[in-house]
């Protein structure tokens, strides 16, 4: 293990992670220094310090193997989040030692999910801090150091491909350098068309940003109490979906459809898979909600059950009612989409899109192999062939993710949580997704759960973030030979 070159690299991702402190810094100067000024300026101090240090005295490599680009990648996501916590324990108010972990954890992860019962009360600056771990989150501390270190091909695209699966590559065959300026594109340009959209339905220019750095990064952080309930504004929604819509698809797919002015990201199975669950699933919720009289009339209520429907699956989590009380066939279908979510390449968690995909489709061809022994019978999706090897890799990974999401609901219980509190935290922790259901639902928080419960939903959600083998890779990296 070369230290010095995990060093180094780490200490490049802590410098974006200042460059934000130093931005809400000013934040707070425009808002009249509010109370949030010294612990923005001194954390932001304390990282970039801390960052730059090893750029200062620590020779540069180029050449990274496997082993330090693991630990790159592991330590860079934990370290930030360890840093990123500094301005919320140094404000204080809500923010106790694993408060303020777990609302980094989730800034970061883009889960979404929160321990404030009293979001309004924070400082604008420490409400644009909050949100702009959702965007670095989103588009990936590794993927912002890819852009600028001039590393090895190869490293890099086993780098790309931890941090956004490989699984969606079909009309999206580009090299890694190209793939992560593709992405970066795509991410900052949809960041800023979804600012000026919210602006122009009619949010002001603070909360636009903030929302803005939430709903592409499908991360889910207000800075409402109420969430987007609060303005009360169809148009504000309108756009709110829209855009939690487009940070589910495959962002290599959007640049492809933009760039050739083709619709190619429609005629690709996943995106068919995914647009299609979000029409079905809207439907039998509006009509499972007819059906129990928790409607609130006929166009509210389909719109109610489209925008959270969208909200879920994209794993954003924003929330214009109280969705646990709704009947529990549509909380059944809404914890569903909890799990498939959205696709892979964008910034939405859970299993993706693309694995459904592919399990149902070797599921079929293991049906059809039991009536006819002898056939050949490829797994195709859309025009490419998924070799067994990445069949059942996919089949491995929803297994694991199963267990995980089991024995996080298990230990939740040990702890005394509620069933539905801890089954559904742990859900929309390892899913990314931010809120469950009870206590824990879209319009609570989860300042409720015990101190070693938030610690085991705060591992689940850099579980999900990471895809769960990287850091079980960690554990036995330094056995490797």
């Amino acid at each position: 293990m070369n230290i010095s070159v995990v060093s180094r690299n780490i200490g490049i991702a802590l410098l974006f992670n200042a460059l934000f402190m130093f931005m809400s810094v000013v934040v707070s100067v425009i808002y009249d220094f509010d109370s949030a000024f010294s612990p923005l300026l001194l954390s932001g101090v304390i990282t970039f310090t801390t960052g730059l240090f090893p750029l200062i005295f620590v020779r540069k490599h180029e050449e990274i193997h496997i082993k330090e680009g693991f630990t790159i990648i592991v330590l860079s996501w934990i370290l930030s989040c360890i840093f990123g916590m500094l301005p919320y324990v140094l404000w204080g108010g809500e923010f106790t030692l694993i408060n303020a972990w777990f609302e980094s954890v989730s800034g970061y992860t883009t889960t979404g999910g929160t321990i404030l019962q009293d979001i309004e009360a924070l400082p604008k600056s420490l409400l644009f801090w909050r949100s702009s771990t959702h965007f670095i989150g989103g588009i990936g501390v590794v993927v912002f150091m890819l852009l600028i270190l001039p590393m090895v091909s190869t490293f890099k695209m086993r780098l790309s491909k931890l941090e956004m699966t490989s699984l969606s590559k079909e009309n999206y065959r580009l090299r890694t350098k190209e793939a992560i300026r593709v992405i970066s594109t795509v991410f900052v340009g949809l960041t800023i068309a979804s600012a000026l959209a919210f602006m122009f339905a009619g949010m002001g220019p603070f909360d636009a940003v903030n929302h803005a750095f939430s709903v592409v990064s499908t991360g889910g952080f207000s800075t409402k109490n109420a969430s987007i309930g609060a303005f009360d504004s169809f148009p504000i929604e309108l756009v709110a979906v829209v855009f939690m819509i487009l940070g589910g698809m495959h962002f290599g797919l959007i640049y492809k459809t933009f760039s050739d002015r083709s619709a190619k990201l429609f005629r690709s199975p996943v995106t068919k898979l995914y647009l299609g669950t979000i029409v079905v699933v809207s439907v039998i919720i509006s009509a499972d909600l007819f059906i129990h009289g928790a409607g609130t009339g006929f166009w509210r209520t389909v719109w109610n059950s489209v925008f959270n429907v969208v909200s879920y699956i994209s794993t954003t989590g924003f929330a214009t009612v109280d969705c646990s009380v709704w009947p529990p066939l549509s909380i059944l279908m809404l914890m569903f989409l909890s799990v498939q979510c959205a696709c892979s390449g964008s910034t939405s968690g859970g299993l993706k899109t693309d694995r459904i995909l592919i399990f149902w489709r070797s599921l079929r061809v293991q049906l059809r192999k039991q009536m006819h022994p002898s056939a050949v019978i490829p797994i195709r999706v859309g025009t490419s062939i998924v070799d067994t090897q990445m069949v059942a890799a996919v089949n491995l990974y929803i297994v694991v993710y199963f267990l995980f999401m089991f024995v996080g609901a298990a230990l939740l219980c040990m702890m005394g949580v509620d069933f539905m509190d801890a089954f559904s935290a742990s859900v929309a922790s390892l899913g990314n997704v931010g809120p469950g259901f009870g206590s824990v639902g879209s319009l609570e928080n989860f300042s409720q759960i015990p101190f070693m419960g938030k610690f085991i939903l705060a591992a689940q959600m850099l579980f999900g973030r990471l895809e769960i083998y990287s850091l079980v890779i960690m554990f036995s990296i330094w056995k490797w030979r």
